[in-house]
């Protein structure tokens, strides 16, 4: 790990489908929110949608746009428009695919890896992409075993499970370099402001030391 700086956890806030879940966004304003543009995805967002709710985006928050096996050109063109900062993939991406849209787009790359064992690790952690996310599924809302990252020393975003009953107990124990919640800040498969906030008060609070960053 090179210890460049130091910095908070931080906050991606993800499956945003609705202009008026922007508005609370934009007051509590986390480090980054997630659009889903993988159509199997109940919080599915095509990129007319997308590019709406960027637009409403306050600059400082940058918009991650999620996908499975999509399209090089797809994934690609959609970062070079400016609809989408990052891509967050899912999917059996490579790391050609990683490195080329690193290279065509300038932008940064997020891969997700599945953990349910410590083999698992192995490839995450050497992964070309700028960060990555460890999750148990594909936002499924399930948690993975956390014993697996001890001695796991890069930084990572960690998914999966989390709420706001457990973030405080992630943050503390395992110290992630970025925390990623879907399900967990929803009530009845909807976006929950009072959740919302919760959660980012929990994070923020159990994350104001200093903590190692990229």
């Amino acid at each position: 790990m090179n210890l460049k700086r130091w910095v908070m956890t931080r906050i991606k806030l993800c499956g945003i489908t609705k202009p008026e879940t922007i508005e609370i966004v934009n007051e509590l304003k986390p480090d980054y929110i997630g659009f889903v543009l993988w159509p199997k995805s109940s919080r599915y967002v095509n990129e007319q949608t997308t590019t709406e709710l960027k637009s409403r985006l306050d600059s400082d928050i940058q918009a991650v746009g999620v996908f499975v096996d999509e399209e090089f050109e797809t994934v690609a063109g959609l970062l070079q428009r400016g609809v989408i900062d990052i891509a967050q993939l899912h999917g059996h991406e490579d790391e050609e695919y990683i490195n080329k849209l690193k290279s065509i787009s300038g932008k940064e790359v997020i891969r997700a890896f599945k953990i349910r064992e410590a083999k698992d690790l192995e490839a995450a952690a050497k992964s070309s992409a700028d960060y990555i996310l460890l999750d148990a599924g594909m936002g499924n809302g399930v948690s993975f075993d956390w014993k697996l990252l001890e001695g796991f020393d890069r930084p990572y975003i960690l998914a999966g499970g989390l709420s706001c009953e457990n973030a405080e107990q992630a943050v503390e124990k395992l110290h992630p370099f970025g925390v990623d919640v879907s399900s967990g800040i929803e009530s009845n498969g909807v976006k929950d402001e009072a959740l919302m906030r919760r959660f980012a008060e929990i994070v923020r609070k159990d994350s104001s030391g200093l903590r190692p960053s990229e």
